[in-house]
């Protein structure tokens, strides 16, 4: 790496080169040696930037976890639109198919990083919280709007969610589950919260989009369906 790199641009190519390393050899592969490695620089690189290994891990969780400040605005916007089953099928899927299952795995495998990662993240898994915390503002919202039921919980539904979207994902071996089985998941998760249609018998949510024959997306409304 050539002297005078801006100190952002090379930490920036530090975490890319550890998300790689990650990605393909797992937590136990993630070196310093082999991040720089990765990265095509001298490992002095790294060791200008951070005061340890732990640290750099740090950082890199930390900055991966922040952009889902910006995936939780997204969805939150959603809130009204479409469908809720098929809003968090497409962000837990948007969320679990990026570096956040490993991002996790790493987290858990290393007692030191943890606890680096303590005073930023008082409570839950660094990620997993953030996450648990976006899926929540989003029901929150969809609750506000009448599409889930007024007393739907979503301090509980949210971490049930995250929980059951990261099982699915870190269980496929590197293949990412189908679509339909994460979306069956959500609505499963949620059969308790969306409306049924008039004259249904129980049984998975009829989630249909905001709009559908001028309800705006309520379901079960006696008497307005059609």
């Amino acid at each position: 790496m050539p002297t005078g790199v801006a100190i952002r641009d090379a930490r920036e190519q530090l975490f890319d080169a550890a998300e790689r390393v990650l990605l393909r050899g797992g937590p136990h592969a993630l070196t310093s040696r082999a991040v720089t490695t990765e990265a095509g620089c001298a490992k002095g690189v790294l060791h200008r930037h951070f005061t340890d290994f732990d640290a750099f891990l740090a950082e890199l969780v930390l900055d991966r976890t922040a952009r889902i400040e910006g995936q939780a605005a997204a969805l939150r916007a959603r809130a009204g639109t479409g469908t809720v089953t098929g809003n968090l099928t497409e962000a837990l899927g948007t969320l679990f198919e990026s570096v956040a299952v490993a991002i996790v795995g790493l987290v858990i495998s290393r007692d030191e990083l943890r606890a680096r990662l303590r005073p930023s993240v008082p409570a839950g898994v660094p990620l997993l919280a953030e996450a648990t915390t976006m899926t929540a503002g989003y029901l929150a919202a969809e609750r506000e709007a009448g599409r889930i039921a007024a007393d739907a919980d979503v301090d509980t539904l949210a971490p049930t969610l995250i929980g059951a979207g990261h099982l699915l994902f870190a269980g496929a071996a590197g293949t990412p589950p189908e679509s339909e089985a994460l979306r069956k998941t959500v609505a499963t998760v949620l059969a308790g919260v969306l409306p049924q249609p008039a004259g249904r018998a129980p049984g998975p949510p009829a989630d249909r989009p905001s709009g559908h024959d001028g309800q705006d997306g309520q379901d079960g409304q006696d008497g307005q369906d059609g």
